[in-house]
């Protein structure tokens, strides 16, 4: 006896297959995280920053788990996370967010998203028109 796959109606009409065997897309995910202007300043270190993340990173609800599913590189001050399963780039900002408030460097430096797959360390921008002006008057 050999098994037939049901069909069942849809709305429209038509026909669909139910319990046929799919193929599961393997979805890579490619993330990057770019520290140029800290690490050129040298008040942050980029090889720290990777073993943090490889330290904290969670794969099933456990630490130091990564395995093959997670996969890190390092060119200068840019580190690449290569992910085969369901990663969050927010998780990321989470954790880079983490590391800057643990090394008390989260009042100069900010995580901005400058693409849809990367995030970038920024300065933030103070501005000093108030102090200009009131040297102007002197």
């Amino acid at each position: 006896m050999v098994a037939v796959p049901q069909k069942t109606a849809k709305k429209g009409g038509k026909l669909q297959q139910k319990g046929g065997k799919g193929k599961k897309k393997k979805t890579s995910l490619k993330f990057t995280i770019d520290c140029t202007h800290p690490v050129e300043d040298g008040i942050m270190n980029a090889g720290d920053f990777e073993t943090f993340l490889k330290q904290r990173i969670k794969v099933g609800g456990k630490t130091n788990n990564l395995g093959d599913e997670i996969k890190f590189g390092k060119d200068k001050s840019k580190i690449t996370i290569t992910a085969e399963i369901a990663f969050s780039k927010r998780y990321l900002k989470y954790l880079t967010k983490k590391y800057l408030k643990k090394n008390n460097l989260r009042d100069w430096l900010r995580v901005v998203a400058n693409k849809k797959d990367s995030y970038e360390l920024r300065y933030f921008q103070i501005n000093n028109e108030e102090d200009e002006n009131e040297d102007a008057d002197e």
